[in-house]
């Protein structure tokens, strides 16, 4: 009988699901709930330059995955090919970080944009969307502003991260990140 140790599968595992091999949904539900218990462990930190660019959802686990006498619990799925679903995160002209949020099927792609802030400590990522646009293509159909928590605080600096929504990421690769969304998802990107 072979042992394996999980800190040696799971950036294997994590790594295959990126590159578009399949896993198993477990095993990769598995693999992130190892990497975020990894990454508390040893107190990594990542800085936001690390998730600087375009992401490409990969994998989700929606249903709150945890740990259940000892062993991961919890399944995802695969991002369907026909529903795109993206994160860019940036820098604006007063190098502040935002976040761009996308949901593209064929041409039609529903985007949410607005400012986030990153507590390294925490490794976590808070945001509000302040702007929603609708596209077909490249023609905007529709561009409002959006009545944020923040907006409604005052100040999206100042409003804390308790009212905001947030990832906390636990994995910070070149090729590809992994987080827990403030709902208790789990999800991977890909690098665009």
């Amino acid at each position: 009988m072979t042992v394996t140790n999980s800190a040696t599968v799971t950036p294997q595992v994590l790594e295959a699901a990126a590159s578009g091999a399949k896993r198993s949904a477990q095993q990769v539900t598995a693999a992130l709930l190892d990497a975020e218990r990894q990454t508390k462990v040893e107190r990594r930190q990542f800085s936001p330059e690390a998730l600087l660019g375009n992401w490409r959802l990969r994998f989700t686990a929606p249903k709150k995955p945890t740990y259940k006498a000892g062993k991961p619990q919890g399944s995802g799925f695969y991002m369907p090919g026909l529903a795109i679903a993206s994160l860019c995160f940036s820098r604006d002209d007063n190098d502040q970080l935002t976040i761009q949020n996308q949901l593209q099927v064929g041409p039609v792609k529903l985007r949410f944009t607005g400012p986030a802030k990153f507590l390294p400590k925490k490794n976590l990522l808070a945001f509000d969307f302040v702007r929603l646009q609708v596209l077909v293509g490249s023609l905007t159909l529709i561009n409002l502003p959006l009545r944020s928590k923040a907006a409604k605080a005052g100040d999206f600096v100042a409003t804390s991260v308790a009212k905001l929504p947030f990832f906390s990421f636990f994995m910070a690769e070149e090729g590809y990140v992994a987080a827990r969304g403030r709902s208790g998802g789990l999800a991977l990107w890909v690098k665009k």
